[in-house]
């Protein structure tokens, strides 16, 4: 028997298949007891640290309260391009790419039923903000990084 990836927690946890790119250009869910698809706001981040991937998940539960951001947030972080949907978005994997070269340690996916690719890239930003003042950076560590969403069809850096 296959085994079903859940994406998303609480009322907006679905099968992966359940979740696509609309007619727009809008990755939507479809979640039992909406009649309409959720549209999903999506942004990656790209960042340096020095600490663990490890140190980073056990910290993350309080960059989130610190930075207060939604509780549908949903954060994927991976170390490098592994998990990053490369195969569906050319431009992304390019993205990826020169983030490798210029030795980028980890990535970031974020998505939010609810929210534009803007706002949640914004969400991000709280995190990215929120994990540069945490105990993960050093004191006279610099912050190296970029947040990017799509729009209209193309990948915007948030700065």
């Amino acid at each position: 028997m296959t085994e079903v990836k859940i994406i998303g927690t609480g009322k907006y946890a679905v099968g992966e298949h359940q979740q696509f790119v609309d007619r727009k250009g809008r990755k939507v869910r479809v979640i039992r007891g909406i009649s309409e698809p959720v549209p999903v706001g999506e942004a990656y981040a790209f960042f340096n640290c020095k600490a663990s991937k490890a140190e980073i998940e056990r910290e993350l539960p309080t960059i989130r309260g610190l930075a207060q951001t939604s509780n549908n947030l949903e954060i994927y972080l991976m170390e490098g391009r592994v998990s990053l949907r490369v195969n569906e978005d050319s431009e992304l994997g390019q993205i990826a790419d020169e983030a490798k070269k210029a030795n980028i340690r980890y990535a970031m996916q974020a998505n939010c039923p609810n929210l534009t690719n803007r706002q949640t890239a914004d969400e991000l930003s709280g995190i990215l903000n929120q994990t540069y003042q945490s105990p993960l950076f050093g004191e006279r560590e610099e912050f190296n990084g970029t947040i990017l969403y799509k729009e209209n069809g193309r990948y915007i850096s948030r700065d």
